[in-house]
């Protein structure tokens, strides 16, 4: 059991603005160690290496449609066809003047021929074709080294592997490929007043939402969870035992609750045992006990225990280190300016939150408040599409302003936060 005598109070870390705990989360971090994984197995992967072509693609000048494999130079009308080349299999064919081949797309070209012309371009009778237009040089044929040229770079290191990359790999003959893992994340609850979805409360007690709506939030951006069978009481011993085990299985700790300022608030104090903080107050709302710390070389979110504040810090912190552990280089959502349909009332003290709906109209974007911001009204999440941006510094914006939002429905499109934060009213 490590010493908490002499560790900090919450209240002793330095409050840091939004922009520079991330700087702080981020500098932290750096994507989880290459692997080899068979190419079949890598969907949603960050690419580890670059991929250079070993051979050209195609590898041979083929047909790009259906046809008959001509000499464009011959004016003759009509051609006799001489054979038939399928796909799959070089046949010893020739195209010589006045004569024509019949071929299928993807078939490698007979010798001699430059061009193809599609059949509904001709008419066949008694093993003769007629061609209904002139045949240009190159026509319908793919040369060799068209989609890819033996030594160029087919896929840059860092590139998202999807369908057509995962097909690209299998065509060039890559069966296997080095990857960034998908982190797996633990997710894990605190505090005596929890108890799991299924119980009656007790007076005094409420379910457990975090454990759910985290594991949720963590598997919906693609990322491997477990959430710990139960919520941990207030118990500095239990705590740290549950920190240390979850720690050893996983690639990141998020947890919630025992971050503020409370005697039984346990989390900061066992994590600057453990490892180092690295954030311990940040000036948002919700959000101001946000905690970071890396321990063991990973890195743990301690989350506050509120609903909403747990899963608007999930969504502006833990999601986008996720993403920077896997190798991904756009970490952020769309951020948009949005016109307000109504007043919002903002503390200047910290930058703020608030959760919305955004609509798009003739002018751009509108966005309306979801109602009561309490942290403890999950139902403030429920529907919102939006994370409107009110910086610190700043009072209340009226209808009609316009203030920057994270479209929180949408994958994410930039690579760095945008700094700072831009704002006007107008």
């Amino acid at each position: 059991m490590i010493k908490m005598k002499q560790m900090k109070r919450s209240c002793d870390y330095l409050m840091l603005s939004f922009e520079d705990a991330w700087r702080r989360i981020a500098a932290a971090l750096a994507p989880l160690p290459p692997v080899r994984r068979r190419s079949a197995l890598v969907s949603g992967l960050v690419l580890a290496e670059e991929i250079i072509a070993r051979e050209n693609m195609p590898s041979f000048v083929a047909a790009s449609m259906d046809g008959y494999a001509v000499l464009s130079s011959d004016d003759s009308s009509e051609r006799s066809i001489t054979g038939e080349q399928d796909a799959g299999l070089k046949l010893d064919l020739a195209v010589t003047k006045g004569t024509a081949v019949r071929i299928m797309t993807g078939a490698p070209l007979p010798a001699g021929a430059d061009a193809v012309i599609p059949f509904e371009e001709t008419v066949e009778a008694a093993g003769v074709v007629r061609l209904l237009s002139a045949a240009e040089p190159g026509a319908n044929v793919r040369p060799v080294g068209q989609d890819i040229a033996a030594g160029e770079i087919a896929l840059p290191k860092g590139s998202v592997l999807g369908p057509a990359e995962i097909g690209l790999l299998a065509a060039l003959g890559h069966s296997e490929v080095s990857v960034h893992p998908r982190p797996r994340v633990s997710i894990m609850v605190t505090g005596n007043e929890l108890v799991a979805v299924d119980e009656i409360p007790k007076p005094g007690q409420i379910r457990d939402s975090n454990a759910p709506a985290l594991f949720s939030a963590a598997t919906a951006c693609g990322f491997d969870a477990v959430a710990l069978p139960h919520p941990i009481g207030d118990d500095a011993c239990k705590l740290e035992q549950s920190l240390v085990e979850a720690l050893a299985v996983s690639d990141m700790l998020v947890t919630s609750g025992g971050v503020s300022m409370g005697t039984l608030d346990l989390i900061k104090p066992l994590l600057a045992g453990l490892g180092e903080v690295l954030v311990g107050r940040v000036a948002i709302k919700p959000g101001k006990p946000l905690t970071f710390a890396m321990v063991q070389g990973k890195p743990v979110f301690g989350l506050p225990g509120f609903p909403v504040s747990s899963l608007v810090c999930f969504e502006l912190f833990a999601r986008p280190a996720l993403r920077l552990l896997s190798g991904l280089r756009l970490l952020w959502r769309p951020c948009v300016e949005v016109r307000l349909a109504q007043t919002l009332r903002h503390d200047p003290d910290r930058t703020e939150f608030q959760r919305a709906i955004v609509e798009t109209d003739p002018y751009g974007f509108t966005a309306r408040s979801t109602g009561s911001q309490s942290s403890s009204r999950l139902k403030s999440l429920v529907g919102a599409n939006a994370l409107l941006i009110l910086p610190v510094g700043m009072g209340d914006f009226p209808a009609g302003s316009r203030v920057m939002a994270f479209l929180i429905n949408q994958p994410e499109a930039l690579a760095d936060l945008p700094l700072p934060i831009p704002v006007s009213i107008r």
